[in-house]
């Protein structure tokens, strides 16, 4: 009956109507089936004249392939004849009627009708798509003797990855040598075409038959010729971009040929003959061989062929030649002494004036006091007259002795006469304080107003760009004993360590953390900020050993995955490359450790840097964190809900905290970690299962989404997404749901949220809610900020720095601390021990356990293990 229903009511023609229900009804089969999909009840449908009944609607147009450009929808289109109506299905599911644009027009020839159907598809609909591997839409037509499916047209979403998989490399070759470029594009779809470039013009293996593009698309020169010498590109393309790879340089050079040889000459007064060649069939280019052997040959001459001549002309001759250039010589002599001499006064005066940049503070006024001993705590202020005293541990091999001053610039008109050769201005150290303030030490700290430290600092030349933020700087004043600055709840840190200030020399070092809106590091292709930015100087203050910047970074810490690269900012504010991981240099200023989380950086230098890294492959992954925020207080039915995805570095995290503080926000859940991978797809965040008779979603989608480049590429190192919930009751106060977050075809988490919003008394982990804003404490000086006790550190330097044939120096220290990658870098140093204590200061500040450390000399063999239990009074 609904199969009947269906016919008549689709059909109108009554004579088609008898003649098709005696047919069924007689021969008991089932002409075509009529089952349409949900609203579709006005499909395109057309009547057919009796005598084209027999025939089966065929195609003249399929749907083909199709590829999304970035977000720009493709349209399929159908056509057949005879069909009573066509429609579209993709991935098993019929396509709306009111997406279809249907077209009808009459064969002029045959006078059958036919139908054309298009659709649109954008590139969204393609990405609903989960767990297919390709997203796919046919064409379906009938008549009234049967349907018709036309083939399955595909479509995807075109992209060109920017990295090549293989570049090609470069290379000298011999004249008339086969030259082999490879080169594998970037991955993309549709896959990408490849043509090779010499010095920026295509090349035609057509019309120039030495050159051969193989089916793996190498080039193939045949035999290298010197007009063959060039830059070769590989040039990768689809339908959404145009890649280049490197250039490779290919140098054809060719050795040297001797030519024929002369005919010999006459016979000498010296009884001999000779005969000459020359290095010129061919002569040696770009950078070829020359000729092998002699390009002069002499031969005696028989006794008849000698000549028996006077040689006293001849002798005078040599003589005045000799006495000729003997005078020659001694003119040169004399011109090189004089204009060393001159060079010598002129050195001389510039040394003199330079002392003003190697001795830019006097000396600070030093008390003895107990050994061993440098204000260690922060004390209660002692009275005025003693305030500007400072104990410092004695030197183990000088005589203490004592000095009384301020700490005050030397560049002076009235202490220095003559013309000054250098300016202090842009010098290493800080200006004169205002009025002829000076500076007062406690603790190896300034006690002056840090507000008035960061606004003489940023009115300084190249501290245009420092933020005044207090809560965000570390700063101190050192001096040979070294010391430590740290930025509270950031995981950033700086070691000074002893020895790494010149003995004499007092510097003011500031440490900080740059906000977003302070400065912004230029980012390009697949590169990403990896680690915060952070400013510590002065820069170009003269240290003697490497001191350890210390910061968190947020990469997967796969290394096959990543080029990771420190960025450092000159002077000009010009980004610049100074160390690629895994291609560090010994000879270079800057060396790095990256542990799991942590980024160690030896930096002779000190200045503005950052990590950042670029991937090499899909794999390549970043950690964000994820972090709930809620209001603290609602009175509202309106509840808000606020998901952070940021760097998983702690200095985002503590910015984050402090801002919801300012909004009165609250954490409604303890952190967690997604990798978020170089894909190019989106992150979303959607919530579910809240319970429907007390709340529900204002959110209109079925997810939020924050794009791919925002995150990878952009600025902001956190973004945030806000779900409005509404209870429909004030005094509902219960909430549970499940809040998810996830990348498309990627990695997700999900938090199940049950808590009352009008007390939330649930217990959070207090490593997440240790925000301690209070700056006292982070910077410490000397002895205070290091584990080791000064003597004890000495006494293992000198032990362990001398090698020992059984290997028991710093190379097994270094092994069993797990630090034995890094064993050229320690060779290098003038006592590699003491490098491989800064090392383990800096990485065990908090956590530092000296028997431990005591264990590892033990085994070493050094019995100079029993010093660490020597007592702090006797140290």
């Amino acid at each position: 009956r609904q199969l009947h229903s269906t016919v008549f009511y689709q059909w109108r023609d009554s004579t088609l109507q008898n003649y098709c229900l005696k047919n069924f009804l007689l021969t008991k089969i089932f002409l075509f089936p009529v089952y349409l999909p949900v609203g579709t009840e006005h499909v395109a449908t057309a009547t057919l004249p009796a005598s084209f009944n027999d025939l089966l609607p065929h195609f003249l147009v399929e749907p083909d392939d199709e590829y999304i450009v970035k977000n720009k929808p493709v349209t399929l289109t159908c056509r057949s004849t005879p069909a009573t109506q066509i429609y579209f299905k993709c991935n098993g599911e019929w396509v709306h009627q009111d997406d279809h644009l249907i077209d009808r027009t009459v064969d002029p020839a045959t006078g059958l009708p036919i139908m054309q159907v298009k659709i649109d598809i954008s590139r969204q609909q393609v990405e609903k798509i989960f767990g297919l591997d390709d997203y796919w839409c046919q064409c379906v037509a009938w008549s009234t003797t049967g349907t018709q499916k036309s083939q399955k047209a595909y479509v995807r979403i075109a992209y060109l990855r920017k990295n090549f998989e293989e570049e090609p490399i470069g290379k000298e070759v011999s004249l008339n040598q086969e030259v082999l470029l490879r080169c594998h594009p970037p991955e993309g779809v549709p896959a990408a075409e490849v043509e090779w470039q010499r010095n920026e013009h295509v090349i035609d293996p057509v019309s120039e038959p030495n050159f051969l593009v193989t089916a793996d698309r190498n080039l193939i020169i045949k035999q290298a010729r010197l007009a063959d010498t060039a830059n070769y590109t590989c040039v990768a393309k689809n339908i959404v971009a145009r890649r280049r790879s490197s250039p490779a340089t290919v140098l054809v050079y060719v050795d040297g040929g001797w030519s024929d040889w002369s005919n010999w000459s006459e016979c000498g007064v010296d009884c001999s003959m000779w005969r000459s060649r020359e290095c010129t069939q061919p002569s040696p280019g770009t950078g070829g061989k020359d000729c092998q052997g002699i390009d002069l040959q002499s031969l005696n001459c028989t006794s008849q062929q000698c000549l028996q001549t006077a040689s006293g002309v001849e002798d005078v001759a040599l003589y005045v030649g000799i006495v000729a250039v003997a005078l020659c010589l001694t003119l040169i002599l004399i011109v090189v002494v004089l204009v060393y001499r001159r060079k010598k006064e002129g050195l001389d005066a510039d040394v003199a004036d330079s002392s003003i940049l190697t001795t830019g503070f006097q000396p600070m006024g030093i008390k003895p006091s107990k050994p061993g001993v440098w204000a260690p705590r922060h004390r209660a202020p002692r009275p005025p007259e003693n305030s500007h005293l400072l104990t410092i541990q004695p030197d183990l091999t000088t005589t203490t002795t004592s000095y009384q001053g301020t700490l005050h610039s030397r560049h002076d008109g009235t202490t220095h006469t003559g013309t000054a050769k250098f300016s202090m201005t842009n010098g290493p150290l800080l200006d004169p304080l205002p009025n002829g303030s000076h500076h007062t030490l406690h603790n190896g700290k300034m006690t002056s107003d840090p507000a008035e430290f960061m606004t003489r600092l940023s009115n300084q030349t190249y501290f245009k760009t420092l933020p005044r933020d207090v809560a965000n700087t570390s700063y101190g004043t050192f001096n040979f004993l070294g010391g430590r600055l740290t930025i509270p709840n950031t995981g950033i840190s700086l070691l000074i360590p002893p020895e790494a200030i010149p003995r004499g020399k007092i510097y003011e070092i500031y440490l900080t953390a740059q906000r977003k809106e302070d400065l912004r590091l230029p980012l390009a292709g697949c590169q990403t900020l990896l680690s915060p930015i952070v400013s510590c100087g002065p820069p170009g203050v003269v240290l003697t050993r490497p001191t350890i910047l210390s910061m968190d970074h947020c990469s997967d810490a796969c290394p096959e995955n990543w080029a990771i690269r420190l960025k450092k900012q000159n002077y000009e504010g010009v980004w610049e490359d100074v160390l690629m991981m895994g291609e560090e240099l010994i000879s270079e200023p800057y060396y790095c450790q990256l542990e799991a989380e942590t980024c160690r950086v030896f930096s002779e230098q000190l200045g503005r840097f950052s990590l950042v890294g670029e991937s090499l492959n899909m794999s390549a992954a970043k950690r964000l964190r994820l972090v709930l925020f809620s209001d603290a207080y609602c009175s509202t039915l309106e509840y808000n809900i606020r998901v952070y995805c940021m760097d998983d570095t702690q200095d985002v995290f503590k910015e984050v905290m402090q801002m919801e503080r300012q909004l009165g926000g609250r954490l409604i859940d303890e952190p967690h970690v997604l990798l978020f991978k170089d894909s190019y797809h989106n992150l979303r965040l959607s919530i579910h299962d809240m319970p429907q008779a007390h709340w529900r979603s204002k959110l209109l989608a079925g997810y939020q989404e924050i794009p791919f480049y925002h995150i990878w590429n952009g600025s902001q190192r956190f973004l945030h997404c806000t779900f409005t919930l509404e209870r429909l009751n004030l005094s509902t106060c219960e909430l549970t749901c499940q809040l998810c977050v996830w990348q498309v075809e990627g990695e997700g988490q999900s938090f199940s949220l049950d808590f009352n919003i009008a007390k939330d008394s649930r217990p959070l982990d207090p490593e997440f809610l240790l925000m301690d804003n209070n700056p006292s404490g982070s910077a410490l000086a000397g002895p205070s900020a290091f584990q080791i006790p000064y003597l004890i550190r000495q006494k293992i330097c000198s032990s362990l720095d001398t090698p020992c044939p059984n290997g028991a120096d710093w190379r097994l220290l270094a092994q069993r601390l797990k630090l034995d990658r890094h064993m050229s870098f320690f060779a290098s140093k003038a006592s590699p021990t003491s490098v491989i204590l800064d090392l383990w200061e800096a990485q065990h500040f908090h956590s530092g356990n000296l028997n431990q450390l005591a264990t590892v000399m033990a085994d070493i063999g050094k019995q100079e293990a029993m010093i660490f239990l020597v007592s702090d009074g006797e140290c």
